[in-house]
């Protein structure tokens, strides 16, 4: 697999950066992720850091060193990192949990899988054009699919969500894929401080114009601009796809190639947990995320047993 990335994040008129992003690889598939802490709600930097570690700890497990089932992957990964942030919360007796959005990506076998939760989002552009865009969990976005338009004197609040990672209620997660790829793609995952004040066709004609590690800062300087005295933080993740590795040395003339890791290999960007700004340093272990797992294999083990009118009176 060969492939282009470029990240940044830059705080707007904000107390804090509460966005996160980052990326890993095996020798046979990426995981690219980013997600958007909420800043009404106590340590979203926390909530955003502690999803993309959960994914990234799943990943490096079952990608061994390709995934069974992308899709399959990604919506679990993503609801045991909503577990993950509801035990934070209780085991630190918190009154509010610590919540955040994310888009994630798997590109495996020249194809591409997605999900995310919230309003943080992910383009797809080819030769061009945007073939895919991630629908927002939003009230805004809600509106705009049933065809409303704002009546005199109505405002559509786009910082509504319908759902979230942390929240009380289990998160809806919206997967896509697999979306076959051609040489050329150019995916970008990014929270709403960028989508928010750079709209569509913009963020579409940069991506097609240059090459990401010069289409993502330009943007991202943009949306800056555009957002003015209150502008929200900018985050964004952006991948090229280049087709299959031809080289042995881990990079290309553009970017990287994975044909040099073994089996068992594995490089990341994002942080391990005990090296970020987590509340008391705690560490993310194995054995949280096995548990979550098994919890959550459990609730759909019973939720079959229920369908198929097998479940026994314990």
């Amino acid at each position: 697999m060969r492939f282009s990335t470029f990240q940044v994040s830059r705080r707007g008129r904000r107390e804090k950066n509460e966005d996160r992003m980052g990326y890993c690889y095996t020798r046979e598939a990426g995981l690219f992720a980013l997600a958007d802490g909420l800043g009404g709600h106590p340590e979203g930097e926390v909530a955003a850091q502690m999803a993309l570690q959960t994914l990234a700890a799943l990943f490096q497990r079952d990608a061994t060193p390709a995934l069974q089932d992308p899709a399959a992957f990604l919506q679990d990964a993503v609801l045991i990192a909503h577990q993950q942030l509801l035990r934070y919360a209780a085991e630190k007796g918190m009154s509010d949990t610590p919540r955040t959005t994310i888009v994630a990506c798997v590109l495996q076998g020249r194809r591409a899988f997605w999900a995310h939760c919230g309003d943080s989002r992910l383009y797809m552009v080819r030769a061009g054009k945007l073939i895919a865009r991630t629908r927002d969990h939003s009230y805004l976005e809600l509106q705009n699919a049933l065809g409303r338009v704002p009546q005199e004197g109505e405002t559509f609040n786009r910082n509504v969500l319908l759902t979230c990672l942390g929240s009380p209620g289990k998160p809806m997660v919206d997967t896509h894929g697999p979306m076959l790829l051609e040489q050329g793609d150019r995916l970008l995952l990014c929270s709403d401080g960028l989508w928010g004040t750079v709209p569509d066709d913009l963020i579409t004609e940069h991506l097609a114009a240059s090459a990401v590690a010069d289409a993502v800062p330009e943007l991202v300087e943009q949306a800056l601009r555009n957002g003015g005295p209150r502008c929200d933080n900018v985050t964004a993740l952006a991948v090229e796809w280049e087709g299959e590795a031809d080289t042995d040395d881990g990079h290309t003339e553009a970017g990287i190639s994975t044909r040099s890791l073994s089996d068992d290999g594995f490089a990341t960007t994002i942080q391990a947990a005990g090296q970020d700004a987590r509340s008391g340093g705690d560490e993310l272990d194995e054995a949280e995320i096995e548990r979550s797992v098994r919890e959550i294999n459990e609730a759909i083990r019973r939720a079959n047993e229920r369908q198929n009118g097998v479940l026994k009176k314990s």
